[in-house]
């Protein structure tokens, strides 16, 4: 195997630094397998990881690289530094001569021991008078990262900045490196589009071209915990199977209600989640959001019931005595169980949240369960209360 020259390697990792991860792959696909791994091995994970997954011949192979929990894997080396002495015509020159350019977005002014100062941005340095210093058109305490940020929170900072690129300081204020805000937000844009999977016991780090064993061992323990708790649902429906059988009627509208229910459900479970990936809540009281989607499921109940009572006032025409008394069933039943699967849409998550477990994962095993077990309790109740 031959060495790998450092000076190359150098240059080639700025180049890739560059660049997006389809068309860094592009660019490292021309490459030696060596010169590939090495250069891998040197980029944030996440990045490397992009990468590798649009390089021919990676996608059949077990993931190298774990999803960056904290700021610091995705971090790379500062770029853009200079001393606050530095005028606006000397800072110019650098750039002008600097290899890495390309990988510049702002320029940071540090100290001599390299603790962050300011940031000048581009605009500013365009419009300084050149013997100006980069102390008097810097903009100073400039928002940054420390490095032990998790990745969460740093995407719920990006969100409501949007700059280009942070900057990473210890708690001491000293430069350690940079991170993009494409980085964060294509971590955002990764959070909310696994959540789908998550909620019903897909691992997000499972993908299209994961093997098919791995992909098992990722989906099966999820469908056993399903099976368990469908179970429950199953022993609800089971004790009142004299209402069932005496009621014929009700056995065709069980499944009606639980997907009602269950469909109002998730579009609560959703937004929930989405709001928890975004730290909307962090402003919205818990109670609030709550009563919101209460009051919402048990209107969409409500009106949805409305058409199952007369669907059910047809359906039991045989039985002119009991019509009445079983649409009432169907309507309260409908509202009741709606309004419960907007609370269950809420809390679900934000349990899982407060016992340290992913808010996403299967979440949507749960909540069906939950709107299962209340819909079907509350229908079969009703009916032996009010009919029988």
């Amino acid at each position: 195997m031959h060495a790998i020259d450092p000076e190359d390697l150098s240059a080639l990792l700025r180049e890739l630094r560059s660049r997006v991860p389809v068309d860094a792959a592009a660019l490292l696909a021309r490459e030696t397998p060596q010169r590939i791994e090495a250069a891998l091995r040197q980029l944030p994970q996440d990045f490397a990881a992009g990468i590798a997954a649009h390089l021919p011949g990676m996608a059949d192979e077990e993931p190298a690289f774990t999803t960056a929990s904290t700021v610091r894997e995705l971090m790379e080396p500062m770029v853009g530094v200079l001393p606050a002495d530095t005028t606006v015509a000397g800072a110019v020159d650098w750039l002008a001569r600097s290899e890495e350019v390309s990988r510049i977005t702002y320029l940071y002014v540090a100290s001599a021991d390299q603790r962050l100062l300011g940031m000048v941005v581009m605009r500013d340095l365009l419009l300084a008078r050149p013997g100006q210093r980069l102390s008097e058109v810097m903009l100073h305490e400039p928002f940054a990262f420390a490095p032990d940020t998790e990745i969460g929170e740093a995407i719920r900072a990006a969100v409501n900045r949007h700059y280009p690129v942070y900057p990473v300081v210890d708690e001491d204020g000293y430069l350690l490196g940079l991170v993009r805000g494409w980085q964060l937000f294509e971590r955002q844009a990764i959070e909310i589009s696994a959540q789908s999977g998550t909620m019903v016991g897909l691992d997000k780090e499972e993908r299209l071209s994961t093997p098919f064993w791995q992909s098992f061992r990722m989906r099966h323990p999820w469908l056993q915990v399903n099976l368990l708790t469908a179970f429950l649902a199953a022993m609800v429906v089971g004790a009142f199977e004299d209402t069932i059988t005496r009621i014929v009627a009700l056995a065709a509208f069980l499944p009606v209600l639980a997907g009602q229910s269950g469909n109002n459900g998730c579009q609560t479970l959703a937004i929930t989640l989405r709001g928890l990936t975004l730290g909307e809540l962090e402003t919205l009281p818990v109670r609030s959001l709550l009563r919101k989607e209460v009051m919402m499921g048990a209107l969409n109940g409500l009106l949805t019931g409305l058409i199952a009572a007369a669907a059910m006032w047809w359906f039991a025409g045989d039985t002119p005595d009991q019509r009445l008394a079983l649409a009432a069933v169907i309507l309260i039943a409908m509202t009741g169980a709606c309004a419960l699967s907007g609370a269950f849409g809420v809390m679900v998550p934000l349990t899982l949240r407060r016992f340290g477990a992913d808010p996403a994962t299967a979440s949507s095993i749960f909540l069906t369960t939950g709107t299962d077990i209340a819909g079907m309790g509350l229908m079969l109740l009703l009916a032996t209360v009010l009919v029988l």
